[in-house]
């Protein structure tokens, strides 16, 4: 099945096991998941949209009442399964941001991680958020910073039409509170970390990037963004 406006993510659609790879060395520091629960309240009905091959889905269950992967790739629904077939808590389905296959109402908090909601032209996926939102509700959207560090200047190199500053006030205008996160990609081994760079990045920025890291860690940058949707009298 394939869904209107859904685009490819080749990084993880081509190279799901080397983005396995990248998952686990995100957030070596834990400070982009603290400062995610500081930001929203997990423990109700969660919807992880573009979750992928499901990596993140565990961690919500483990606070949550509830979780509903979302994803569009057909195999990477299959593995999203699979992870997460002994947790009776998750559950996850096809579809895409901008067609989510839930109810009205039906969750407290919808969550995107570098996934759909880039900026301008992701605004049918922001009204299927709030449909689908409880008054109250929460969305949040964890998207890269590339006006940051030596990752985000790779990221600027390797998608020139992309402008993160645009993306910013993109949020701002519609209502999105930011908070900015810093922590490090850490790998185990330097052949894991160019071959998660090389998923990434242009073969030349990816060449720069390897060849310009030392060690084992990069610095890498984050922002959180969060809009609720009205409760009480103005959530009419």
């Amino acid at each position: 099945m394939t869904f209107p406006g859904v685009a490819e993510s080749p990084n993880i659609w081509r190279w799901p096991d080397v983005y396995e790879a990248e998952n686990a060395a995100q957030d070596a520091t834990g400070s982009l998941w603290e400062a995610l629960v500081a930001s929203v309240d997990l423990s109700g009905d969660v919807v992880d949209v573009g979750c992928g091959d499901g990596y993140h889905l565990p961690r919500f269950a483990t606070t949550a009442r509830s979780v509903t992967g979302v994803e569009p790739h057909a195999p990477l629904v299959a593995r999203a399964r699979a992870r997460c077939a002994d947790l009776p808590s998750v559950s996850v389905v096809s579809g895409s941001a901008a067609a989510l296959p839930l109810p009205d109402a039906s969750a407290d908090v919808v969550h995107a991680r570098t996934a759909y909601f880039f900026g301008p032209g992701c605004e049918p996926g922001l009204a299927e958020a709030d449909r689908v939102l409880r008054p109250g509700g929460a969305l949040v959207v964890v998207d890269l910073d590339a006006t940051r560090h030596s990752y985000g200047a790779w990221m600027r190199a390797s998608a020139p039409g992309y402008d993160p500053r645009r993306a910013v006030r993109f949020f701002e205008a519609q209502g999105f509170s930011t908070r900015r996160v810093d922590t490090l990609w850490r790998f185990p081994d330097r052949s894991t970390m160019a071959a998660v760079l090389r998923i990434e990045f242009t073969p030349a920025v990816a060449d720069q990037a390897v060849n310009g890291t030392t060690g084992l860690a990069l610095p890498v940058a984050y922002r959180i963004h969060v809009r609720r949707r009205p409760s009480g009298l103005l959530a009419g």
